[in-house]
């Protein structure tokens, strides 16, 4: 299911990897990890989605939802764990996954192993 609501999209990624090196992006998206996971089972999971959009004031369908938790589920497990959401990220960011990404790696000095 594609979803399409008609909102525009800057892909901030490559400018925060600029400003904060390939190690503090990746701390950043660990950080937005732990925000979004369920505590006590240390995933993401369709509650703790459901309950963060709700906190952020995001009105998200369950489909919708079970969705992003698909796109991103590489264990079939039903929920992200870390390196899932990190993936997931990267793979969500046009300018690092449009084939370029060797090319800005060299512009940023940053090692490729880390993206």
């Amino acid at each position: 299911m594609e979803l399409d609501h008609g909102l525009d999209f800057e892909d901030y990624f490559p400018s925060m990897i600029s400003s904060l090196g390939a190690e503090g992006f990746i701390g950043e998206l660990c950080n937005g990890f732990s925000l979004l996971m369920d505590a006590s089972k240390g995933l993401i999971t369709f509650e703790s989605l459901k309950m963060n959009c709700s906190i952020l004031g995001l009105e998200v369908k369950d489909d919708e939802l079970l969705c992003m938790l698909m796109e991103g589920d590489l264990d079939g497990d039903g929920a992200l764990n870390q390196m899932e959401f990190c993936i997931l990220m990267f793979r969500l960011s046009p300018c690092l996954m449009d084939g370029d990404a060797s090319k800005f790696c060299t512009q940023n000095n940053v090692d490729p192993m880390l993206m």
